[in-house]
C-alpha cells in the first residue's frame, strides 16, 4: 500500500523511537563480513491499529535496508487472500529466486527442491506422488531462507499486515523467526494485535513477546498533526485549523494524510473559517463517506473498485476489468478516475491506496453482488492460468448451488493443496464442496477425501467423515475399501486399536477381490498385534502363522503380512532363526508407502536388531530416515525413524549416539503434538538411555517434563513404557512402587503372549525390586526369563538373563552364572551389556581374592563402559577395583574418557 511518505513526500512524525530501533537493527545486520560472519540477526515487531503508520514505518525500514545494500524480502498479508496457502511465502521468495538461474535455484534448495518448491510456487507437485507433511515443507522453507540469508547477506525480511497472512506461512514464520538471531537476517513484522487469527496460535505467541517485545505505534499528538499540516499546506495554517485536523482524525496518520489531500483538492485555505468543513472531509476518507465519494465517480468506477476489492492485492487491471464486466476503454477510464480519487494506485497492476479503503469497499458491496463477483473471479482467475488454488479461494465465498463443476474445481484444489503440504487448506475446499452439495454418486468420494485430508490432525472429525462416506448409497467397492482402510488407520492413530482391528476385520468378508481381502487382513492383524490389551492373542497368532505359511512375498500386501508375522514371532519369543527367515521374505516395503509405511517395514527391521543383527537393522533405519527426509515427512514418521535408530544404538551399547537420536526423536515428536505415540516412543527411549548411562536425576526430569507416567497408551510401545517407568522408580530406590509397575507390566505382556525377554526385560528388573523381601520369587522370575531367552536363542537375550539371574542368585551360585554371561555376551553386539557383565564378574572375583583376573576383567569392563558412554558403570568398575585394592593398568585418564564417549557423536 502507498504510505504517507510516498504520497506527500513528508518525513515520519513522532516515530523517532521506532526509526531508531529499526536503524539499530539494520546496523546490526550490516555489521560483519560479507558472508554473514559476525552479522547479528534479530526480530523487530510493530503493532498498531489500522492507519497508525505500520506500513509507513516498514517502508522506511525497507528504504534504509536497501540503501545499506541489504537484500530485502518483502510481503504483505491480504484480507482477501488469507486462505491461499503460502501466499506470503511466495511474495517473500519469488522475486529473489526469479533472479536466479535454474541451477542456482536448485543449489539453494538442495535436497528440498521437490518438497518446498511447490509451496514457493516454482512448479506444480507431481500428481502421482504423496504430498509432504506440513512440517516437512516448513523444514524445507527453513533451509531455503537460511541459504538465501547466507548467500545474500545481509537480508532484511519485511512482512506487513501479518494478521492477514495465510496460516501456512504464519506457521512457518513463527518457527523460523526465533532462529533469526543465529543468521544474518533481520525479520520485521507489522500487524494489528486485535486481528491476529486465533488459529495462528504459534504466531500469536511469537508476537506476544516470546522472542521479542513488540513496539506499539500510537496516534499522533496535536503538535505532530500540526507539523504535518503546515509542511503540506504552508506555515500559515493557523492553530484552530490544525487543532481541528487533529480532532477529526484522532491523530490517525492515515486519516490525517487523507484529510490534507482532500483539503488540497478542494483548494481550502488552512484557516479557522475552513476548520468547520474538516469533519465532512475527514469522513469521506473512511466508511460511508468513502463509499459516497466512490459512488460519485460513476457506475463503471464502482464496478471496477468492487472487482479490485474482490481480487485482493497485486490486481491485474485486465483481470479486474473482466470481473467487473467492463470493456477495456471503459475500464481504463474508471481506473484513471479511481487513481485521481486516491482509491487505487498503479497502472497494469493495481493496488488500493490503503487496506482500510480495500476493506471499506469490499464491505460495501451488496452481499448478493459480492457473491456473484467471487463466482466471476473464480472462473476469470482459472481462465487466466493463475492456478486452481487461486480460483478456489473465490469459490469458497460463493453460495451453494449444486453445481457439479464447482465441486470438481474444489476437489481439484484440495488435491493441489495436499500436494503443497497444506491439508487445512484442502479441508476448507472439501467442506465447501460438501455444502454445494455434490451429486449423490459423488458425495461418498468427497466425504472420503475430506476424511483423508484431516487423517492425523483431527481424528474425531475424520472418523465422522469416513463413517458418513461408508453410509452413502452410491459406494463402489474400491472406494468402500479405501474408506474402511483409512477409518481403521485413524482409529489406530487415535489410540483406539481394538476399534481399528474390528473395522478392518469386518470388511474382510465384504471385500470384492482377493487383493482387497488381503489388504484388509493385513490391517486387521496389524492393529491386533499393536493392541496392548488384545484378548485371545494366542489364537490370533496361530491364525496369522497359518495365513503366511505359503505366501511368497511378491505382492506388497503379502510382504506387509509377513512383516506382521515376523514381529509377532519375535514378540512371542519364537527362535530368532525362524523369525529372520520370515523377515527376509518380508523385505522390500517402502517406508513411505501410503498404506504400510512407516510401521511395517520398521518392525521387520527391528526383528533384525532383536535377533542380534544390529548392523543390518541400523542400515535399514538409516535408509528409512533418508527416505522420509526425501519426501518431506518431517513429523511423526521421522521422529519414529530417529527413535528406532536410537533403539538400535542403545542395543549396540552406543549410548551417546542413542541419546542423540532419542533427543532428536523427542524434538520432532513435540512438533506433532502431546501424548501422540511418537512422543511416547521417543521419551521412553530417552529415559531408558539416561538410566543406562546412570543419569537417574536427568531421566526423572525428562519423565516429569513430558508427563511420562501412567496412564499409558493402549498401543504396544517399545521400549515398553510401563517397564521403563518401573526401571526409573527402581533406580530412585522406590522398590515397592517399582514392583507394582513391573508386576502390572508383566501380567499385561504375558496375557498378550509377549514373552521375549530381550524385547522387554521386565522380569529381570522386577526380580531386582523384590529380591530383598522375596528372594525365592526373584529367582523364579529370572529362571523363567532365562528359559524364554534360551528358546529365543540370541547371545544378548541369554547373556542378559544370566546377568539378572546372577544378581539375585543364592550365595555361592552367582559366580558360574556370571562366568557364563561374560562368555555368551562376548558374542553379542551389546557392548554395554558385555561391559556390565565384565565389571560384575571382575568385582565378584576381586572380592573373592582372584585379583589378577579381576583386574583384567575390570580393566576391560571399565574401558568398554567408557567407550559406550556408560559413565556410572565405569565409575562403579573403578570403585570396585579401588575397594579390592586392584590396579587397573592402562585405563584412560578422565579427559580421554570424555573424548571416548564423544567419539560416538
Amino acid at each position: 500500500m502507498v504510505d504517507g511518505r510516498d504520497r506527500l513526500g513528508k518525513p515520519l512524525y513522532e516515530r523517532e523511537n521506532e526509526v531508531t530501533a529499526a536503524q539499530k537493527a539494520v546496523d546490526g545486520i550490516c555489521a560483519g563480513e560479507g558472508n554473514g560472519e559476525g552479522r547479528r540477526g534479530g526480530l523487530l515487531f510493530f503493532s498498531a491499529a489500522a492507519g497508525l503508520g505500520k506500513t509507513t514505518v516498514l517502508a522506511e525500514i525497507r528504504r534504509m535496508a536497501a540503501a545499506r545494500g541489504c537484500t530485502v524480502l518483502s510481503a504483505r498479508g491480504s484480507e482477501q487472500e488469507h486462505t491461499v496457502p503460502f501466499h506470503v511465502v511466495r511474495q517473500l521468495l519469488q522475486p529473489v529466486l526469479a533472479a536466479c538461474t535454474e541451477p542456482e535455484r536448485r543449489d539453494i534448495f538442495g535436497g528440498w527442491y521437490e518438497i518446498a518448491g511447490p509451496a514457493v510456487g516454482l512448479f506444480a507437485q507431481k500428481t502421482d506422488t504423496a504430498g509432504p507433511d506440513p512440517q516437512g515443507v516448513r523444514d524445507g522453507l527453513d533451509w531455503v531462507v537460511t541459504q538465501v540469508a547466507v548467500r545474500r547477506a545481509p537480508v532484511v525480511m519485511v512482512l506487513d499486515d501479518a494478521h492477514w497472512g495465510d496460516l501456512e506461512s504464519l506457521a512457518w514464520l513463527a518457527a523460523f523467526a526465533v532462529r533469526a538471531r543465529e543468521l544474518p537476517i533481520l525479520v520485521v513484522i507489522g500487524y494489528r494485535p486485535d486481528e491476529v487469527p486465533a488459529e495462528a496460535q504459534a504466531f500469536r505467541e511469537l508476537v506476544d513477546g516470546r522472542s521479542a517485545r513488540p513496539i506499539p505505534l500510537h496516534a499522533l499528538s496535536p503538535e505532530a498533526v500540526a507539523g504535518l499540516v503546515r509542511r503540506s499546506l504552508g506555515v500559515e495554517a493557523d492553530d484552530v485549523f490544525c487543532r481541528e485536523c487533529w480532532l477529526v482524525t484522532g491523530g490517525n496518520p492515515y486519516e490525517a494524510v487523507e484529510l490534507i489531500a482532500r483539503v488540497q483538492d478542494r483548494g481550502l485555505a488552512p484557516d479557522a473559517e475552513s476548520a468547520s468543513l474538516l469533519g465532512e472531509l475527514a469522513a469521506s476518507a473512511r466508511g460511508t463517506g468513502l463509499i459516497k465519494r466512490l459512488e460519485r465517480l460513476g457506475h463503471a468506477a464502482v464496478r471496477l473498485a468492487w472487482a479490485a476489492a474482490v481480487l485482493g492485492t497485486e490486481i491485474s487491471a485486465e483481470l479486474a476489468a473482466t470481473v467487473a464486466g467492463l470493456p477495456p476503454a471503459e475500464a481504463q477510464a474508471a481506473v484513471d478516475r479511481l487513481r485521481v480519487a486516491r482509491i487505487l494506485t498503479g497502472t497494469r497492476t493495481l493496488e488500493f491506496i490503503h487496506p482500510l479503503i480495500a476493506t471499506a469497499v469490499y464491505q460495501a458491496i451488496p452481499p448478493t453482488t459480492r457473491t456473484a463477483l467471487h463466482g466471476q473471479a473464480a472462473w476469470a482467475v482459472a481462465d487466466a492460468g493463475l492456478g486452481i488454488t487461486a480460483a478456489a479461494r473465490h469459490l469458497l465465498e460463493t453460495h451453494p448451488e449444486g453445481d457439479p463443476n464447482t465441486v470438481r474445481q474444489l476437489r481439484a484444489a484440495a488435491r493441489e493443496n495436499l500436494r503443497l503440504g497444506a491439508p487445512d487448506a484442502a479441508r476448507r475446499c472439501l467442506e465447501r464442496a460438501l455444502r454445494e452439495p455434490p451429486a449423490p454418486e459423488d458425495r461418498a468420494g468427497v466425504l472420503h477425501e475430506l476424511g483423508c485430508s484431516a487423517l492425523l490432525t483431527a481424528p474425531a472429525t475424520t472418523v465422522n467423515h469416513l463413517t458418513a462416506a461408508l453410509e452413502q448409497p452410491f459406494l463402489d467397492p474400491e472406494l468402500r475399501e479405501n474408506a474402511t482402510f483409512r477409518l481403521a488407520q485413524v482409529f489406530a492413530h487415535n489410540d483406539e486399536l481394538a476399534k481399528a482391528a474390528a473395522v478392518a476385520g469386518a470388511e474382510v468378508a465384504r471385500s470384492a477381490s482377493p487383493r482387497a481381502r488381503l489388504r484388509m487382513q493385513v490391517a486387521h492383524y496389524l492393529w491386533l498385534v499393536f493392541d496392548a490389551h488384545e484378548e485371545q492373542a494366542s489364537d490370533r497368532s496361530r491364525r496369522l502363522a497359518r495365513l503366511v505359511e505359503d505366501l511368497p512375498g511378491e505382492a506388497i500386501e503379502e510382504r506387509a503380512l509377513l512383516c506382521i508375522r515376523t514381529w509377532d514371532a519375535m514378540l512371542r519369543g519364537e527362535p530368532a532363526t525362524d523369525t529372520l527367515d520370515v523377515a527376509r521374505r518380508a523385505m522390500g516395503l517402502s517406508y513411505t508407502d501410503p498404506d504400510w509405511g512407516f510401521e511395517l517395514p520398521s518392525v521387520a527391521a527391528l526383528s533384525y536388531m532383536y535377533a542380534d543383527e544390529c548392523d543390518r537393522a541400523e542400515e535399514l533405519f538409516s535408509s528409512a530416515i533418508a527416505e522420509c527426509e526425501q519426501v518431506g515427512w518431517s513429523g511423526a514418521h521421522l521422529s519414529f525413524g530417529f527413535t528406532l535408530l536410537g533403539l538400535v544404538r542403545l542395543r549396540r551399547g552406543m549410548l551417546v549416539k542413542a541419546e542423540e537420536c532419542a533427543r532428536e526423536g523427542v524434538r520432532l515428536a513435540e512438533r506433532v503434538g502431546d501424548r501422540v505415540p511418537a512422543r511416547w516412543y521417543a521419551v521412553g527411549l530417552l529415559v531408558d538411555v539416561l538410566l543406562s548411562r546412570g543419569r537417574v536425576e536427568e531421566a526423572l526430569r525428562v519423565a516429569r517434563t513430558y508427563d511420562f507416567a501412567p496412564p499409558y497408551l493402549n498401543a504396544v510401545v517399545f521400549p515398553d513404557s510401563q517397564t521403563v517407568y518401573g526401571r526409573l522408580l527402581l533406580a530412585r530406590g522406590l522398590r515397592k512402587e517399582a514392583e507394582a509397575q513391573l508386576t502390572a507390566a508383566g501380567a499385561r505382556l504375558d496375557a498378550k503372549g509377549i514373552v521375549n525377554p530381550t524385547w522387554c526385560p521386565w522380569a529381570g528388573h522386577l526380580a531386582l525390586a523384590v529380591v530383598e523381601e522375596d528372594p525365592a520369587g526373584a529367582r523364579a522370575l529370572t529362571a523363567k526369563m532365562l528359559r524364554r531367552a534360551e528358546r529365543y536363542g540370541t547371545p544378548t537375550a541369554i547373556g542378559e538373563a544370566l546377568s539378572f539371574s546372577a544378581a539375585v542368585a543364592e550365595d555361592g551360585q552367582s559366580l558360574p552364572l556370571r562366568e557364563r554371561a561374560v562368555e555368551i555376551l562376548r558374542r553379542s553386539p551389546s557392548r554395554h551389556a558385555y561391559a556390565e557383565a565384565l565389571i560384575d564378574l571382575g568385582a565378584e572375583l576381586g572380592r573373592g581374592g582372584a585379583t589378577d583376573r579381576a583386574s583384567e576383567l575390570l580393566h576391560e569392563g571399565v574401558e568398554l563402559a567408557e567407550e559406550c558412554g556408560a559413565d556410572r558403570l565405569a565409575d562403579r568398575g573403578r570403585a570396585e577395583a579401588a575397594g579390592a585394592r586392584l590396579r587397573l593398568n592402562g585405563t584412560r585418564p578422565l579427559a580421554r574418557r570424555g573424548a571416548s564417549a564423544a567419539e560416538q557423536s
